[in-house]
């Protein structure tokens, strides 16, 4: 499956912005998708994660209650919804698939076998 991540930005403190991962190629239900960021100097991270079937999701801490994962199976299309940004959030950020039955998820990197090329997410304070 090939991922194609967009929606980046810049955006002020507080602001919101959405982040898609188009995906081609396969069944995307087939698929468990991920977030992941990377912020300048610093080691890529674990944001949120969504089963094939979207039914279960998690998240790292420091975006529970503000970012929100989903998925449109008939659109093969991934979303990430950032609220309440913070200067924090500045990072690249990428989509993640890996191939499972529909209701499994991972925060686990190194089990994504598709990467999207990555959209950089920039909070001004």
């Amino acid at each position: 499956v090939q991922l194609q991540a967009s929606g980046g930005g810049l955006v002020q403190t507080g602001g919101s912005l959405r982040l898609s991962c188009a995906a081609s190629g396969r069944t995307f239900s087939n698929y468990y998708m991920g977030w992941f960021r990377q912020a300048p100097g610093k080691e890529r991270d674990f944001v949120a994660t969504i089963s094939g079937s979207g039914l279960s999701t998690a998240y790292t801490d420091s975006v529970k209650g503000r970012f929100t994962i989903s998925r449109d199976n008939d659109e093969n299309t991934g979303y990430l919804q950032l609220n309440n940004l913070k200067p924090e959030d500045t990072a690249v950020y990428y989509c993640a698939a890996g191939y499972s039955n529909r209701y499994y998820y991972t925060s686990s990197e190194s089990a994504y076998a598709y990467w999207g090329q990555g959209t950089l997410v920039t909070v001004s304070s």
